[in-house]
């Protein structure tokens, strides 16, 4: 009887240990998963467009210098909050494409005043921020990441601080929406007379489209991409040239 009593307490202990680590495996699964509010996560640098940039994308840089603690906030909060598998691609995408925007202007404000984002040395090849435990360069971002994510219009998206590039959205990229924000900026980039001339039978295009071609006519050629968002309808023959790129600052 005794030997029986004693294994009946030794069963009960095991059972009361089995449990206790079940609780705690449930309780770090719990503590692991981290519920973002992507929306909230951008509201700052939300904030900062909508008050420093206008509806053409052009930049004011000294409204941007005197709230330069909110813009280096929002970058330590990129960096708390680094996407992970959980992510769904359109998470992702708002981030790296706000993340992008967000250390390119901080770039800019770290070595004002400034005519041109040229006149810094390796201005994109610079790992000056660290996102999670890696620090990040710009070329890096836009080349092993965003590029990878399968999307041409982010090059519509993402600004490199010079007039010719696609004008800065006066807004932040948020997941809800950001299909919509790229379409809007492609079709803008695209029928914008100071960056693209297009007619029926000759086009003058920006240069990101031979920068990137290869993006560009993963399904078809460059007219049939350009065909999904210009106003005019070009022709499969049109003549097609590259138009100079502007360097200046966008401000």
């Amino acid at each position: 009887m005794k030997l029986i009593a004693i294994l009946s307490t030794v069963a009960i202990v095991i059972t009361s240990v089995c449990s206790a680590n079940q609780i705690v495996s449930h309780q770090k699964t719990v503590t692991e998963t981290v519920i973002i509010d992507h929306t909230a996560l951008h509201k700052s640098f939300n904030t900062l467009l909508k008050n420093n940039v206008s509806s053409t994308g052009n930049v004011n840089y000294a409204g941007l210098e005197k709230n330069r603690a909110t813009l280096l906030s929002y970058i330590a909060l990129l960096a708390e909050n680094v996407p992970n598998t959980t992510w769904t691609k359109n998470e992702t995408l708002a981030y790296w494409m706000n993340a992008y925007n967000a250390l390119t202007i901080d770039l800019i404000l770290q070595n004002q005043p400034l005519e041109s984002i040229k006149d810094i040395k390796n201005p994109w090849e610079q790992s000056l921020w660290k996102l999670g435990d890696k620090y990040y360069n710009l070329e890096e971002i836009e080349h092993k990441i965003l590029r990878k994510m399968g999307d041409p219009r982010i090059h519509f998206g993402i600004n490199c601080a010079s007039f010719s590039c696609p004008p800065l959205l006066n807004e932040a990229f948020v997941p809800s929406k950001v299909d919509s924000q790229l379409n809007l900026v492609a079709k803008r980039f695209i029928n914008d007379k100071n960056r693209n001339l297009i007619s029926e039978n000759e086009i003058q295009i920006s240069k990101i489209f031979s920068w990137f071609s290869k993006d560009f006519k993963e399904n078809g050629s460059i007219i049939d991409y350009l065909n999904k968002y210009s106003i005019i309808k070009i022709s499969e023959d049109a003549k097609v040239r590259y138009m100079d790129y502007d360097w200046a600052l966008n401000k």
